[in-house]
């Protein structure tokens, strides 16, 4: 089969350049060894998106999800697109995935709602009501109107990795490794690892990565001391670099199904 893997834009990698090219290096490879032709591209050259078998993409930018939207990709134009905060939240609600409250006594989050995060200033934290609306006017001066605000919710932070219908799934604590983008793990502190029931965990998101329309995902979520979760993020084709190699088998066997 002849298949084309395309690298998103490096505004939409931040801090991670290195690892969600390496991602999309080591699934070349299994699809190289396993006979397929393969093809890179970035999204911020041009390149023709037609006469392939089937394509792996980790574009962002609006005229690449334009440019593949009808055709066969994993992850799909729609379900990328449905990832930015605010249309993730209205799915969310709708099929009921555990979320942290709109309220709460610990601070709040406001978060970019019309694309994902492209540096640490789009996603902040604000101690109280007054504080969060100077983020809020903030966030009008650089021209982003659409954001999602939620409460601070105490308990372990968790980074979650799936390929849906493959049956991958795994789960870290970042501070137990130290391993961030922007250090906003930091303000739940040490992970105290709450049990909690991580088969239902996977079931949620999976229904999640199913109702957005994505096969290849990852995400955040707070565990609470009564092992409560609560899903705080949810993107498309995260770096994967805790367990890359068996993701990129996971996500490679995607297209021997």
């Amino acid at each position: 089969m002849k298949i084309l893997l395309i690298q998103r834009a490096e505004r939409f990698s931040p801090n991670s350049v290195a690892k969600d090219r390496a991602i999309l290096d080591t699934v070349g490879a299994r699809l190289l060894a396993a006979g397929h032709e393969v093809e890179l591209v970035s999204e911020q050259q041009p390149f023709c998106p037609e006469g392939y078998d089937c394509i792996y993409s980790m574009g962002r930018l609006p005229e690449t999800l334009a440019r593949l939207e009808g055709l066969n990709a994993i992850n799909s134009s729609e379900g990328i697109s449905n990832c930015a905060r605010c249309r993730l939240e209205e799915i969310m609600q709708h099929i009921g995935t555990p979320m942290a409250p709109r309220d709460g006594d610990h601070g709040y989050w406001i978060k970019r709602g019309d694309a994902a995060a492209q540096s640490k200033g789009d996603v902040q934290f604000a101690a109280t009501q007054a504080e969060l609306e100077l983020k809020k006017a903030e966030f009008a001066q650089r021209g982003i109107h659409s954001y999602t605000i939620s409460a601070h919710v105490s308990g372990d932070l968790i980074k979650f990795y799936g390929v849906a219908g493959t049956g991958f799934f795994r789960y870290y604590y970042p501070t137990d490794d130290g391993e961030s983008k922007f250090g906003d793990e930091q303000r739940n502190g040490a992970a105290h690892h709450y049990p909690f029931d991580a088969t239902e965990l996977q079931h949620s998101v999976d229904t999640l990565a199913e109702a957005v329309g994505i096969k290849v995902y990852g995400g955040d979520c707070i565990v609470d001391v009564e092992g409560r979760y609560y899903v705080i993020d949810f993107n498309d084709w995260p770096s994967f670099s805790r367990c890359r190699e068996e993701a990129a088998t996971a996500i490679a066997s995607l297209i021997l199904k």
